[in-house]
This record gives structure tokens, sequence and C-alpha cells, in this order.
């Protein structure tokens, strides 16, 4: 429960992974726990934590698709077929892509900068499919069709790696390529020489969850040598699980309520003396700069402020 943003911001037993998973032991179906299955936000922070080591969010995607659809998740299956009726996009020439999701779509600028950080390494392109319909697909736990999938995997096939901004699409990549190296932009980013200089002590360094709680054991070390190498503080709590700070149910990522990061966002913050908020996830930067003073940064960003 106490890592539940959920759990956090409601109170509400009902509305957490055990809630759930009680409802359903007495016999409860889907729809008698609708608002509880959409209030998830998928970050996954109970995953590691939970004592009978269950998947929690599998067990969530595999209950969306028993609620009643909305309107928007049939447009979005729609969306998906015109989609997959669309040529496959040309195959990579770089032995490494990254897919970057609309967030950072948005920002050209910055998703140059991260190809480039990344390309100083060995080539790396940037995926031309969008796959933002597949992304908001998993979130509705909505069936992506084979051919929309195929269409968006043919030209991932037997790349060298693969990186990529959304930490549930990561989840399901790794399914579905098994043999490709599939690692989140802010691993990929914070293990380069020249990002880890651009780190100040007096930075808050927020890792985006869904990436880490999908791969807990092995970047807790990797945050942890960051944290010790450059002395910033994380959103980690005393367990060492990431705090979200764009914290989402179903109906915000489909446009059916209103998006409120602030009260988590502030949560972070409380008891904090930093002088920057170094993100890796454009969704959490635009909620700390609705609640802070402080510079918000991008990880890619970083090189542009003069301290690399």
């Amino acid at each position: 429960l106490l890592v539940c943003p959920v759990w956090r911001a409601h109170r509400d037993i009902g509305l957490t992974p055990l809630g759930r998973a009680k409802a359903l032991q007495h016999g409860a179906v889907a729809e008698d726990i609708a608002a509880s299955i959409q209030s998830c936000t998928l970050c996954a922070a109970c995953e590691p934590v939970c004592p009978e080591d269950i998947g929690l969010v599998e067990m969530t995607l595999n209950l969306r698709p028993q609620l009643a659809q909305p309107a928007a998740v049939q447009s979005l299956r729609a969306r998906m077929e015109e989609q997959a009726a669309r040529p496959s996009a040309p195959r990579a020439s770089a032995a490494a892509v990254l897919l970057p999701g609309p967030g950072l779509r948005e920002r050209p600028g910055t998703l140059a900068r991260a190809a480039a950080l990344l390309g100083s390494a060995g080539n790396v392109a940037i995926a031309a499919d969008d796959d933002a319909d597949i992304a908001l697909a998993l979130e509705a736990g909505v069936a992506v069709p084979a051919l929309r999938l195929e269409r968006f995997l043919q030209p991932l096939r037997g790349l060298r790696k693969i990186v990529v901004a959304d930490g549930l699409l990561l989840r399901h990549l790794r399914q579905w390529l098994p043999r490709s190296k599939i690692i989140s932009l802010g691993e990929a980013l914070s293990g380069l020489a020249g990002v880890r200089r651009a780190l100040r002590a007096s930075d808050l360094y927020v890792i985006e969850p869904r990436a880490y709680h999908a791969d807990y054991p092995r970047l807790v070390k990797h945050y942890d040598a960051l944290r010790t190498d450059r002395g910033c503080t994380l959103n980690l709590d005393l367990q060492r699980i990431a705090i979200p700070a764009s914290a989402r149910s179903l109906p915000q990522r489909l446009g059916l309520a209103a998006i409120d990061d602030t009260i988590q966002a502030r949560w972070i913050l409380q008891g904090r003396n930093i002088a920057r908020i170094v993100v890796e996830s454009v969704e959490d930067g635009a909620a700390f700069e609705k609640v802070s003073d402080c510079a918000v940064v991008h990880l890619a960003d970083l090189a542009d402020d003069g301290t690399s």
C-alpha cells in the first residue's frame, strides 16, 4: 500500500492492487471493481515489494479488456487498423534505434540531442513509426491487431539495441523481441560519461518508474552507482522504490478526465533542498514545471547548461 500513488491520493484500499485481489478472491468480476482497475497508474511500484511476487501490472492489464469500452477505445482500435494498412517503415540502417514516444517527439530539439548523445557510442536512428497508438492500446489492455504489430516490429527485428522512452512499451518489447537488447532512455543516457558529469550534487534526479520497476534488481544498482558518483538525490523512497511524479489513471490517459499531477509532484519535493530537477520523462518534467520554481531539465538537455 505505502508505495501506491493511488493509495496515497485516496486512502481507499479498494483502489489498490491488494483491494482488487481481495475482491476477485471473494467473487467480484471486473465490472464490480471497474473504478479500481481504471485508477491504476501502472507505475509498477507495487511489483518489487509484493510479498507474493505477483505480476500486478499484468493482472491489471488482463482485467481492463473485461470492462465496457468507452468510445475513445473504439476510436483507438480504428486508428490501429488504419496504421496497419500503411506500408511498414523501412528497416533502419543503424545498429540501434530510439523509440521516443509522443512526448519526446513534441520536443524536437530534445529528441535530436538525445539521439546525438546515444549516437556518440554508435549510429542511432530515430524510429520512423509513431508508436503512440500501440502504447495507448497497452495502457487500455486492448489487443494490438496482428498486422499493426507486425508493421511496428518488422523494422526493429535484428537490431543490436533498442532504446525506449515509454516504460510500459519497454516491458512488452522484451516479450516481442527477446533477442534484442532493449533498455530505457533514462538508463541509456545516464550511463554516458558526458551526461553523468553534468549532474550536480544539488540536483533531484527523477527516474521514470515504469522501466525502473520492470528491471528493478539490476537498475537499483545502476542508480545507486549514479547517486554515489554524482551526489544527487533521487525520487526513491526508503525501500528504493521510484515515486512517480506523473501518476495518471486510464481515463486520464484516454483524455476522459483532467490530468492533475501537482499533488504527486509536490509530495516528491517536500523537505528537499535542491537547485534543479533533472527528469528522464517529458511527462514528469511537465508535472514539476507546474509546482516548482527550480529549473527543470530533461536528461538529454543537460549539455546545454554549460556544466558538461
